[in-house]
């Protein structure tokens, strides 16, 4: 899978799978800007995608994926440095309601979605205009596999990654041919952002995967750099888990 001559922008970059994204497509000859909220962590996240990939060009940029200022200028700081942007990476998530929806705070949800969805539009719009109604390219988002069956606890979440799943399905049909739109759905993977499902329990979490263990940030990377390649040329509109077989079993618990 080669990317040289192309760039991507991967957003929720600055750790765990949106870092593991980035330095996938960066070891490919992408060059690649990535983004999150802090400048600081970004940083730092430059650092190591250029000691896993040394020569990569990589361009940090922080802004809050909730802003519409920030991603205005996110896609604009990457095309003016890079000349382009082939292959966007909707990575942002976030979760701040745990439980029984009927408990839930509203404000909360109205967040979830408003980050989880609308943003991952929005970025896509930027991304549109900026480059790829004139010259193609791939846009991925990161749903779940709690987006594809219920799960209880993380309820909330769950809808708005199904919600972020449908999204990508109109998106493949109304900008193909020359923009491809997949989703991938990772299970549980071991990232700060995970560490409430599987912190003290790992090996009791990891026994209801049939592949007996919980994903690595590196296992999502390599299957997002697959569908941003020319390998999947004809994919689209799809939603590829990546689950180590969890959903066979018919549960996510």
């Amino acid at each position: 899978m080669t990317f040289t001559g192309k760039t991507a922008l991967v957003t929720g970059a600055s750790r765990g799978i949106g870092l593991a994204i980035a330095t996938e497509l960066a070891r490919g000859g992408a060059a690649v800007a990535i983004s999150a909220r802090k400048q600081d962590a970004l940083d730092t996240a430059a650092d190591d995608i250029r000691a896993a990939v040394p020569g990569a060009r990589v361009l940090p940029v922080a802004g809050n994926t909730g802003q519409d200022d920030d991603r205005a200028a996110v896609v604009e700081r990457t095309v003016a440095e890079f000349g382009g942007l082939d292959v966007l990476v909707n990575n942002t998530g976030i979760n701040p309601v745990y439980g029984p929806l009927m408990d839930a705070d509203l404000t909360a949800v109205r967040k979830i979605f408003d980050t989880n969805v609308v943003a991952a539009l929005g970025f896509v719009q930027l991304a549109y205009r900026a480059w790829m109604a004139e010259h193609g390219g791939v846009v991925i988002n990161i749903a779940s596999v709690a987006g594809l069956r219920s799960s209880g606890v993380i309820a909330a979440y769950g809808a708005s990654k199904a919600a972020l799943i449908r999204l990508t399905e109109e998106l493949a049909w109304q900008l193909g041919p020359r923009i491809r739109v997949n989703a991938v759905a990772p299970a549980v993977v071991k990232t700060r952002f995970a560490e409430a499902l599987y912190t003290d329990r790992e090996t009791d979490a990891a026994d209801a995967y049939p592949l007996k263990r919980l994903g690595e940030p590196e296992d999502v990377g390599r299957l997002v750099a697959f569908l941003a390649s020319d390998q999947a040329a004809w994919i689209s509109g799809e939603t590829v888990r990546v689950d180590g077989g969890l959903l066979a079993t018919g549960t996510l618990g």
